[in-house]
Order: C-alpha cells, then sequence, then structure tokens
C-alpha cells in the first residue's frame, strides 16, 4: 500500500516537473510554480532552502533526479502543509466581494502581487495563462480548488 501511494505521488511529481522542463531540468525560478502545484504552499523562506537542496551548484537549474525524491520526501511526509480546501474558498470568496464566483484579472493581479508573499509578474502571467479565461479575462476561483490542492493519501 505505501509503495503503491509512493509510486503515485512521484507519478504527480513528474507530470508537474515535465510541464516547466526543458532537456531534463528546470530554472530553479520555476520550483515554486511547481511545488505549489503539487499543493504545498511554504513560505519563501522554506522553498528558498528547498531550492537550496535541489539546485545543481548553483547553476540556477534543477534535475529531475535530484528534484523527485526531494519532493516526494517532502509529499510523503508532509513538510510543507497543504492549505484545506476550506481555507481557500473562504480566502477566494473575501477577495470576490460582489460574489461572482471569478476574480478579473487585474483584481486578481493586484491582490496577488501587493498582498502577503506577492507574486512576481511573471509568476503572474504564468498562472493566469494556465489556469485563467484568457477570452474573458477573468479567473474562476472556486473551479482552481482542487488544482491547488493534492493530498497524497487520497489521489
Amino acid at each position: 500500500m505505501a509503495e503503491a501511494r509512493e509510486s503515485d505521488v512521484k507519478k504527480k511529481i513528474k507530470k508537474a516537473f515535465q510541464v516547466f522542463e526543458f532537456e531534463g531540468k528546470v530554472d530553479v525560478r520555476e520550483i515554486g510554480s511547481i511545488v505549489s502545484t503539487l499543493g504545498c504552499f511554504p513560505t519563501e523562506a522554506q522553498l528558498h532552502n528547498f531550492i537550496a537542496q535541489v539546485e545543481e551548484d548553483e547553476t540556477k537549474y534543477v534535475h529531475f533526479d535530484k528534484f523527485l525524491p526531494a519532493m516526494t520526501e517532502v509529499l510523503l511526509e508532509k513538510k510543507f502543509p497543504p492549505i484545506s480546501d476550506e481555507l481557500l474558498i473562504q480566502a477566494f470568496e473575501v477577495l470576490d466581494i460582489e460574489k461572482k464566483n471569478y476574480l478579473d484579472y487585474d483584481q486578481l493581479v493586484q491582490y496577488m502581487t501587493t498582498e502577503g508573499e506577492p507574486f512576481t509578474q511573471e509568476e503572474m502571467k504564468e498562472m493566469l495563462e494556465a489556469h485563467g479565461d484568457p477570452e474573458k479575462k477573468v479567473f474562476y476561483c472556486k473551479d482552481m480548488i482542487s488544482k491547488l490542492t493534492f493530498d497524497p493519501d487520497t489521489r
């Protein structure tokens, strides 16, 4: 049972890594996106420590062979506790003042680049391209909940 769970976790990690991978490695700037795709939301300090652990001799690149065991350990040992579905829904509801069930791109960019641990413009662009509705220029909040959470015990 534990081996099957670990195998599933490794498949999820590989899939998330491959989205950003080029020639078997990713730029260290993409690690935060990969980690969050896997449902982990570390602090900036935790993320920097993780990157230092997996980065190839300060080359600014991370190879999959080094990333896989470290990320597997993070997920299986729940080193970066996930955010609950309920908490994410509450956060979106606070931002969605008009109760439209979506946020306009401009509104989301404003929140995400100025509050808490702010996203960079590049991170915002990636997020909107991957998860927004480019035709309507909106971000559907509740549709994102399952994409932002990952529980290795249930998937």
